[in-house]
């Protein structure tokens, strides 16, 4: 099947296909829960840092201008940027490796994958239509927020997903374009939210090449350092336009030989959306540096061990009493297994509801 053709039937409306898919995805309740769900920070510990939903608008609007300069489809590249985090529990990615964990200790080896959750946010979960399941979404959106950028041939799939998916090759070139969006907004952001945090500073990451190039621009423009917060937003502009404008000039070429439908491109062949080896390098060492700064620091590690208590807490509660659950997944009980919809209920919640119930139940004080 080819990413042009539908994974279900849509009617003809003013938008074009992919502008629907947008507006579907926008309007649906997931969306807004990614509002309150962890990016780095939790939504608790101020208004300020990024969360998924702001995280997701931030990769939208990068795709969409890289996917602009090159011609391809942006509506195509923004459905899938705004819904690709869909899947995602509370508490970041410790949140989904713990309910994976949970799972996997029951005897449920497919256990948990956010790709594959947002996969079934958008195609079974949300309920808009009373003749089927999920937002009723273009087969080209679907099969970008389900691969990224790779082949996704996963053991867990079902049979009906492996008859509807060529799972053997790449997506779309817009799918891979918003992968690498993601990256530059996570890496940007979370560099803008460490400092703002004080839990990294500008001096620690400076044995990385790529941030020496970039406070170099900022410095250039007469800003200080002492000027908190323009000088951070500076360097947020000049990170994201750098990785932006590096990407195009490598990818151009690569793409305007490149048969843009996914179902063309070998599985074999090289991604053709992407950085030269050097920066790739200097990115990869930033990485390790944000790894070993920030994301294990301290205060973050806290927070996340207490958010993967919470999980643990809440997938025990409910598999042991699954009367508690809220009527809408209490009735899939009849036609659904008990630890999938027990594991999609918990993935649904908000960083803040996920730890109130979890204080609620096991008598702790909020």
């Amino acid at each position: 099947m080819r990413p042009d053709q539908r994974f279900f039937t849509v009617s003809d409306d003013f938008r074009s296909p992919y502008a629907r898919d947008r507006d579907r995805i926008i309007h649906s309740g997931s969306f807004r829960h990614l509002e309150y769900k962890t990016q780095v920070f939790l939504n608790s510990q101020g208004d300020f840092f990024r969360t998924r939903l702001t995280h997701s608008i931030e990769v939208s609007q990068i795709a969409r201008s890289i996917c602009s300069h090159l011609g391809l489809q942006e509506s195509l590249a923004e459905s899938i940027a705004l819904a690709h985090d869909l899947g995602h529990t509370p508490f970041g990615h410790i949140g989904g490796d713990t309910l994976d964990e949970c799972l996997k200790k029951k005897g449920f080896e497919h256990g948990f994958e956010h790709n594959f959750q947002s996969f079934r946010v958008v195609t079974l979960l949300e309920q808009r239509y009373k003749a089927f399941l999920g937002l009723n979404l273009t087969y080209a959106t679907i099969e970008g927020i389900l691969k990224h950028s790779y082949p996704y041939n996963k053991p867990f799939l079902p049979l009906s997903v492996r008859n509807s998916f060529d799972l053997d090759t790449h997506p779309s070139i817009e799918a891979m374009i918003v992968d690498r969006a993601d990256e530059i907004a996570y890496i940007t952001h979370d560099i803008d939210d460490g400092v703002a945090s004080g839990l990294i500073t500008f001096d620690s990451l400076k044995s990385s090449e790529l941030i020496q190039t970039i406070l170099q621009k900022v410095v250039a423009e007469g800003i200080r350092e002492e000027e908190d917060e323009m000088f951070r937003y500076r360097f947020s502009s000049h990170l994201i336009n750098h990785l932006v404008y590096s990407l195009l000039e490598y990818s151009r070429d690569k793409i305007d030989n490149t048969q843009v439908l996914a179902s063309v491109i070998d599985s074999k062949e090289a991604i053709p959306v992407g950085f030269s080896p050097e920066l790739e390098t200097q990115i990869k060492k930033l990485k390790k540096i944000l790894f070993q700064t920030m994301y294990q620091h301290k205060d973050i590690v806290r927070k996340m061990f207490s958010g993967k208590q919470a999980i643990i807490g809440l997938f025990n509660a409910l598999m042991e009493e699954p009367k508690m659950l809220p009527p809408y997944f209490y009735n899939q009980l009849e036609v659904r297994n008990q630890h999938r919809i027990v594991s999609d209920y918990i993935a649904s919640l908000s960083d803040r509801y996920a730890m109130k119930l979890y204080n609620e139940l096991y008598g702790r004080e909020g």
